[in-house]
């Protein structure tokens, strides 16, 4: 790839370092992970895999793999290199915006890669808690209220859709009432629908 090229990208030069030379990708196929998260899919443009190691609740090791653009795979690289030494509590509140911030920011548009890194990660200290037959105490610590007037969370919006069972803001309505009292919430949990059927491949 010529250096005109990568001049001419809106990217800042630590997004480029993690396009052009990611950290910890997973390429040994028999990897022993401890826990590990997929979300996205091929037919959305972007699909990541994430698999961690945990020592003493705390993250070992993290790999990955991101089948997406450059900005997918740098934040999925830099957030690896954050994760790495976390405890799963820190692990499982590191936010976008966090790995956003470190790769010194992203195009608007492309925001929606570092979500994905994100909920990658959560979703392999899930699958690590399940594994191990815990309870997860970090759920319930991170939810947001979406709809006050219900009191709807944004983590059982995301569970309704990664379940199938909502597709629509009609359909999220049907099932919990949000946005039947005030409606003020109505366009951010449309907007979060459309945001998780993205994620976990439901377009």
């Amino acid at each position: 790839m010529s250096d005109s090229f990568m001049n001419d990208w809106v990217y800042t030069d630590t997004v480029k370092e993690h396009f052009m030379n990611p950290k910890n990708i997973l390429n040994d196929p028999d990897y022993q992970d401890d826990g590990r998260g997929m979300v996205g899919s091929m037919a959305c443009g972007d699909q990541m895999l994430v698999v961690i190691k945990v020592e003493n609740d705390r993250i070992a090791d993290c790999k990955w793999k991101t089948y997406g653009c450059a900005s997918a795979i740098a934040s999925t690289s830099m957030m690896s290199e954050m994760a790495a030494g976390m405890t799963l509590d820190e692990a499982y509140n590191l936010t976008p915006q966090m790995i956003t911030d470190a790769l010194g920011g992203l195009p608007q548009h492309k925001f929606h890669c570092s979500v994905l890194g994100d909920k990658a990660l959560r979703a392999a200290i899930d699958d690590y808690l399940e594994r191990v037959g815990r309870e997860n105490p970090f759920k319930k610590k991170i939810a947001k209220i979406v709809c006050e007037c219900k009191g709807i969370t944004d983590q059982q919006i995301e569970a309704l859709v990664k379940a199938g069972t909502v597709d629509t803001l009609e359909q999220l309505q049907q099932e919990t009432g949000l946005g039947t009292v005030c409606g003020k919430c109505k366009s951010l949990a449309e907007e979060m629908v459309e945001e998780f059927r993205h994620i976990y491949g439901r377009e």
